[in-house]
């Protein structure tokens, strides 16, 4: 018994290291404004800054993807904690565009560490019977640090001093921090071997997946694209149209889009996989119609219902793909297949925010995130037609 609660205690403390770690990655998206009136650059380079996060995530999911699994999951995680101080520091730095790049280049990388790594470090830690428990621990780390970052951000660059510095200046406490759970956590890998033993993934697709995979990664493409437009776009069409220049208000509204994407995927458990992912395409359309009411009619109520109905359709579709994806996969190819999965959800938070920043000189931004709705909206529903004429069985997945 006091084994277990021992367990439980390392189990939440890896699930807190995570979610320090991910609460980084978002940090940056109340402040962007700032960032434009200090440095005079447009929305199209505010878009690139934050599709560069989503290019590192990718990078480090194809090269180094099974790190933590040959050198173990503590010197990747420390890894991970290191690159997230220094994306810390070229904000702190910041003199131009150029340090904003690397900082959300530097975080990409991070969060491509620890997505993996965290993952199975947090479900590792916890007892043998729990792995359903620690799941959700590793998922609510995962999107919760999500949300935490542009709330904490929002929050002490409206209310506190020195807007721009104030929000690393704590997170890089926050990493201190960590490092030092960290360091007093057990690893969890018995056999590990030299740095040098780590290769490259190959992202691969067995042919027995591809009826599953297609619709689930369609449906988290257009869920993660909804996440990149709400943390990059969001604030500057809330002070723009709405008048909302509260950065406490913009962050805890793309907060809500991933708190509500926690409460989906928790839901998974209870819908089951092959009902959860046509669900959550369906859901994910409502929120895509909410959103698109609220650029049409500069509604600040739509917006607020768009990031918790899109979130929670997020939530749903992709646990539901993840699930359905990995139950369809042959054992030995599962891992390659998943990463390939992960790369086309992060490919949707850069490609159409970068499509979103292009077509709002011509358009404006409302203009612009009407256009991005209608491709989305377009996309969803064909996934969710072939989803309901092709279910998932129930066996495929796994919750």
């Amino acid at each position: 018994m006091d084994g277990d609660r021992r367990r439980w205690r390392q189990c939440l403390l890896g699930g807190a290291v995570f979610a320090v770690c991910m609460a980084g990655t978002t940090l940056p998206t109340p402040l962007y404004g700032l960032y434009q009136e200090k440095f005079g650059f447009s929305e199209l380079q505010v878009t690139v800054v934050y599709a560069v996060y989503a290019f590192g995530v990718m990078g480090v999911l194809l090269l180094a993807g099974n790190a933590s699994d040959v050198v173990g999951r503590r010197p990747v995680l420390l890894a991970g904690l290191g690159l997230a101080a220094a994306s810390a520091g070229c904000f702190l730095c910041a003199t131009g565009l150029g340090w904003l790049y690397a900082g959300r280049l530097l975080s990409g990388l991070s969060a491509g560490l620890f997505t993996g790594a965290a993952t199975a470090y947090v479900i590792e830690l916890a007892p043998r019977d729990g792995s359903s428990r620690a799941t959700f621990v590793a998922t609510a780390a995962n999107m919760g640090g999500l949300g935490c970052g542009p709330l904490l951000a929002g929050v002490l660059s409206q209310y506190a001093p020195w807007p721009l510095y104030l929000p690393f200046v704590v997170h890089l406490a926050l990493v201190a921090c960590s490092a030092a759970v960290l360091l007093r956590l057990p690893e969890t890998v018995r056999e590990r071997q030299p740095l040098t033993a780590v290769r490259p993934q190959r992202p691969a697709l067995p042919a027995s997946v591809r009826r599953v995979f297609v619709p689930a990664a369609t449906a988290s493409f257009v869920g993660f694209a909804l996440f990149g437009v709400f943390t990059s776009v969001s604030p500057a069409f809330l002070v723009e149209s709405l008048g909302v220049h509260n950065r406490a208000v913009s962050g805890l509204v793309v907060a809500l889009a991933f708190f509500a994407s926690t409460a989906g995927q928790l839901a998974v458990g209870r819908i089951g996989v092959g009902r959860s992912l046509p669900l959550g395409c369906a859901t994910l359309l409502a929120g895509l119609l909410l959103l698109a009411g609220a650029l049409y009619w500069d509604v600040l109520a739509l917006v607020v219902l768009s990031a918790l109905v899109g979130g929670a359709g997020q939530g749903l579709a992709f646990r539901g793909a993840l699930s359905a994806v990995a139950g369809a996969s042959p054992a030995g190819r599962r891992a390659a297949v998943i990463s390939l999965l992960f790369v086309v959800a992060y490919a949707g938070i850069s490609v159409p925010v970068i499509g979103v920043g292009l077509l709002t000189g011509p358009l404006g931004l409302e203009g612009s995130g009407l256009v991005f709705l209608a491709c989305m909206t377009a996309l969803v529903s064909t996934a969710a037609v072939y989803l309901l004429r092709h279910p998932v069985r129930q066996e495929q997945g796994v919750s």
